[in-house]
């Protein structure tokens, strides 16, 4: 794990469950990228390159741009899982006042993506934010404070799912309407690998 720099700090407003603070960035990193290498691809999908940088770089370049802090999970030789991971982002941050889990493998998404999500996550204050477009939902994905103990204990592939199935059953989930479908948009094959390719380039066009 590695904290990768501390920007210009996000207000939070004073709550009973939200100490002030920031909202901190968690780019989780640490798959071993299997399906991509069984579709034809070589070594990790975050270091394949893209649209001239490799695929991680677009996540952190956007993050960092965000103006919020950012912690990047990436251990050598991966982590055991989704849930691991962000355990072990939140672990690096654990008195931020929320948390923005960003996918490594999503290179589409924007700093001002990353700023809605948070500053949608600072005014519902106890509630998780997910955003939504045309009816689906994507990442990056907004977990309040109250959150953290939670967040702590994950392990496994599953990420924060179960997280975000209780919240909504406790009317704690908010549904962030963007117009963004770069929620949707990942890196999972070679096949996504050169879509998105021509998405960033101008050659290609978006299935969403």
């Amino acid at each position: 794990m590695q904290i990768l720099d501390e920007p210009h700090p996000v207000p939070i407003p004073a709550s009973p469950v939200q100490d002030q603070g920031m909202v901190h960035v968690i780019v989780v990193a640490g798959g071993a990228a299997r399906r991509f290498q069984a579709s034809g691809g070589a070594g990790n999908k975050l270091d394949a390159w893209l649209a001239g940088r490799p695929v991680l770089q677009h996540v952190l370049d956007a993050a960092r741009a965000s103006g919020l802090p950012v912690v990047l999970v990436r251990p050598p030789g991966g982590s055991p899982g989704l849930g691991d991971s962000i355990a072990q982002g939140v672990a690096q941050c654990r008195h931020a006042a929320g948390w923005l889990v960003v996918l490594g493998d999503m290179p589409l998404v924007s700093a001002s993506l990353i700023v809605e999500v948070a500053t949608c996550l600072v005014h519902r204050r106890t509630d998780v934010v997910v955003p939504v477009c045309a009816g689906r939902r994507g990442h990056p994905v907004g977990f309040p404070a109250h959150c953290r103990d939670d967040l702590l204990r994950l392990t496994g592939d599953v990420g924060a799912r179960a997280l975000v199935r209780q919240a909504e059953r406790q009317g704690r989930l908010h549904a962030l309407a963007v117009a963004d479908a770069a929620i949707h948009q990942d890196v999972d094959t070679v096949t996504d690998l050169a879509r998105l390719e021509g998405l960033l380039t101008g050659s290609g066009h978006s299935d969403e």
